[in-house]
């Protein structure tokens, strides 16, 4: 847990995410499938998860009105089994598409390269005519070069018992000694043809191979095309599947002051976040995609492209020393000194500190350090720190204090707050960078906060 975690596009991480947060889910579980033993296994036990998730989500909404308690579960079901295993559907097709592209762009360069001996030998042709045998010539090429200056005869007859030029030329050619060295640029074709073979049968044999090698092309490319459309519509699938989500969690917010039940409240509580957090993951997969697109990747077939050329990224600006402790902003949590905007590294746990806070219109100094160094630096800024936690609040983990790294600390954001002692927290960087993560978490006093 370095000086920064975020959320990365990984649904996967939410599954696990699932099981560390006390009760959540529901789906009246569709069968365990997969195709190999290892993912059956995988399977029933994300079903057997499933299953519990959902029981134990009911018994916190025992007592919730039906719909409201439905609309809880259904979301909760969307968020861990449908989401999730569109996007496995998603990956899958990604995965598989890229395959398919590869074998089609190697195809194509296959057929490039046999069009291109084709074209080579032809010109040679033009100049030699057909019955030329480049493999003839080179190894009597070869017999001049290397014995000039020796009795050609005899050396022939010690090495081959020929007592000729053409004798040798032609025990050298039964024998494989050489191969062509002529016409066979990159075409498996020219390749495999026999050393015999002069120009004209060569060439017959490469266009033979050319229409071969167009059908493979052809059938790559086709292929490679029904892959991708298979893989925008998984994507489009899941995309879907997020915004009825996004809608599901919209009607909910509004209808949780309802719940009665404390527990009712958390069990709410801890689905609406997992369903943020998915949303979250949806943000950032669209950012990178925009960015991708943003990117020259030169000429693909069309139009050449004009060479762009970078403007120099901007230095960052040093870290200005913090003002003394300035008042804090209303509600007692944050403040304006020393924000200067998100400078904490990207898919770390500062970075989604920092955010989050900001989308709850806290503001956060933006040099406070690794995120087990928070609690020490921030009040330097002006900004309270305690042991009580609060929605919105920083909780500054220390060095290997719950699974924080043992030398950078960690650091989340409190989500929810409830009355028998816990509270929820989100956090990022939680296995990996731009991974995202919730927990709840008791408090014992033995937490720093940074309001």
């Amino acid at each position: 847990m370095t000086n920064v975690r975020v959320i990365k596009p990984a649904l996967a991480a939410l599954v696990a995410a699932a099981a560390c947060v006390g009760g959540l889910a529901f789906s009246s579980a569709q069968p365990a499938q997969a195709d190999t033993y290892s993912d059956l296994i995988n399977a029933q036990n994300q079903h057997a998860a499933s299953v519990q998730r959902e029981a134990e989500l009911k018994q916190q909404l025992a007592g919730a009105s039906q719909d409201l308690a439905n609309k809880v579960l259904e979301l909760d079901d969307l968020t861990n089994n449908k989401i999730v295993a569109a996007q496995a559907k998603v990956t899958q097709a990604n995965e598989d598409a890229a395959t398919a592209q590869d074998e089609a762009d190697a195809a194509s360069k296959r057929l490039s390269a046999a069009q291109k001996d084709k074209e080579t030998l032809e010109e040679r042709i033009k100049q030699t005519g057909k019955d030329y045998d480049d493999a003839h010539a080179a190894v009597a090429q070869l017999a001049r070069d290397e014995m000039h200056g020796s009795n050609a005869s005899d050396v022939m007859s010690v090495v081959t018992g020929a007592t000729s030029t053409q004798d040798f030329v032609n025990s050298m050619q039964s024998r494989d000694a050489l191969s062509r060295n002529e016409a066979n640029a990159a075409s498996s074709a020219a390749t495999s043809l026999s050393t015999s073979k002069n120009r004209g049968e060569r060439l017959a044999a490469i266009e033979k191979q050319i229409a071969v090698l167009k059908t493979q092309s052809d059938e790559k490319a086709a292929s490679a095309q029904t892959a991708a459309e298979t893989a925008q519509s998984e994507r489009d699938a899941l995309d879907k599947l997020r915004q009825e989500g996004e809608t599901r969690r919209d009607e909910l917010s509004s209808m949780i002051d309802s719940l009665d039940s404390q527990s009712a409240k958390q069990a709410a509580q801890t689905v609406l976040i997992a369903s943020q957090v998915d949303s979250y993951n949806r943000q950032y997969q669209k950012e990178q995609q925009d960015a991708a697109n943003r990117v020259d990747t030169g000429n693909q077939g069309g139009t050449p492209s004009t060479p762009v050329t970078p403007a120099p990224a901007p230095a960052p600006a040093p870290a200005p020393a913090p003002a003394p402790a300035p008042a804090p902003s209303v509600g007692g949590q944050g403040t304006s000194n020393g924000d200067y905007g998100n400078a904490y590294v990207a898919g770390q746990c500062t970075y989604w500190a920092y955010e989050r806070r900001r989308q709850m219109g806290i503001g956060t100094p933006s040099y406070l350090g690794n995120g087990g160094d928070w609690w020490r630096s921030a009040p330097s800024y002006g900004l309270r720190v305690d042991h009580n936690p609060q929605v919105g609040a920083a909780l500054s983990f220390l060095p290997g204090q719950d699974g924080a790294d043992g030398t950078w600390g960690h650091v989340a954001v409190v989500e929810a707050v409830y009355g028998d002692g816990t509270f929820q927290i989100s956090e990022m960087n939680w296995g990996g960078p731009w991974n995202m993560h919730y927990r709840t978490l008791t408090n014992l006093g033995q937490y720093w906060f940074v309001h």
